[in-house]
């Protein structure tokens, strides 16, 4: 009996189910609403073969990066990277890996909502409040076919710290001196006029709600709500619809090894001008992180994972995937993420 009773045993052993690694292991993120219809997909998917949880939060790119500092969240998400003196306020290296590049669209509520383009030059005008009329002669100069109506232009922006904000600012700088000097560059700004509203969701859903306005949000929001978003003039004087193939192209640059870079008033000939990376945001060393060498490893697993298998769900969700360079170069930032002064990745 006692045999048979040891045998039962093994075979059990055997073939009980065996869960997946990391299945106990919950990570969490907060950040950019820029990429969030992506990252819930990669992190649903992830679960599901994993056993891993990743609870992540679109507060908007500044909350990621406070959260970060703070190190209630296990990665931080951002659309803007952190400068030199940001990154002096925090208690420990971190380090950028980039995700995707995505487009920043100027979306607009008009009667028929027509195909519109703009110029750099008008952009900024409006967005300063000195152009206040749909039907002003710039933009009718622009749009000689289009039908504008006689209604006031009534201008949204973000009202909390967000990426979008720094692309469509950083951009708006690069081609506006007026800008550059009255408002400039920022995830949060003094705005010099519009109603403000959180998140990519409440940009697009204030602006599909107030007829003439006119707003920025990130191209997956424009079309999930069935919004019309413009072609916009860039530096080689081509209007540019906003697509993967034209902020592939506004990617295609030369890329520093730490990945910190802006893509706006791109050089390529064909490049959409108001677009940028997406960043997960980690502690060069984990344990400077408050992670456990489990959860340490584990994170670096979910991000070579993102950077790798996990880029197929970019295009269907109108992102640009990584290209070749630019995957080489988060292959070498995650391979130089350590937890108490071990590399992690294997």
């Amino acid at each position: 009996m006692k045999v048979i009773k040891i045998l039962v045993l093994a075979f059990g052993l055997a073939f009980a189910p065996v869960k997946p690694a990391g299945a106990a292991v919950t990570l969490t993120g907060a950040g950019a609403t820029f990429p969030y219809p992506l990252y819930s997909k990669m992190f649903s998917v992830y679960h599901q073969k994993y056993g891993v949880r990743i609870n992540y939060q679109a507060i908007g790119s500044g909350g990621g990066i406070r959260q970060l500092k703070a190190k209630t969240v296990d990665f931080g998400a951002s659309d803007a990277y952190v400068d030199d003196e940001g990154l002096k306020k925090f208690s420990a290296p971190i380090v950028h890996i980039p995700i995707v590049a995505g487009a920043v669209v100027i979306t607009y509520n008009l009667p028929g909502n027509p195909k519109l383009k703009f110029t750099p030059d008008v952009i900024a005008d409006i967005f300063l409040g000195k152009i206040t009329k749909w039907n002003d002669p710039r933009i009718k100069a622009i749009n000689p076919d289009v039908k504008l109506p006689d209604m006031a232009i009534v201008v949204v922006h973000r009202s909390d710290g967000s990426g979008t904000t720094f692309i469509f600012s950083d951009y708006l700088s690069k081609v506006s001196e007026e800008w550059k000097e009255k408002v400039g560059r920022g995830k949060s700004l003094n705005w010099p006029v519009g109603l403000g509203a959180k998140g990519n969701p409440g940009v697009a859903g204030l602006v599909k709600q107030l007829p003439g306005a006119i707003g920025y949000v990130e191209l997956i929001y424009a079309l999930n709500n069935d919004m019309p978003y413009a072609m916009v003039q860039n530096k080689s004087g081509n209007f540019i619809e906003p697509s993967i193939k034209s902020v592939s192209l506004a990617a295609d640059i030369k890329l520093p090894d730490d990945m910190r870079v802006s893509l706006t008033n791109t050089d390529a000939k064909y490049g959409y001008p108001i677009a940028g990376f997406t960043w997960i945001l980690v502690y060069k060393d984990l344990a400077d992180g408050g992670l456990d060498r489990g959860k340490a490893k584990e994170l670096v697993r979910l991000l070579w994972w993102i950077t790798h298998e996990g880029q197929k769900y970019a295009e269907p969700l109108h992102y640009a995937p990584l290209s070749p360079k630019a995957r080489k170069k988060a292959e070498t930032i995650i391979k130089s993420i350590t937890y108490k002064g071990k590399q992690l990745w294997e």
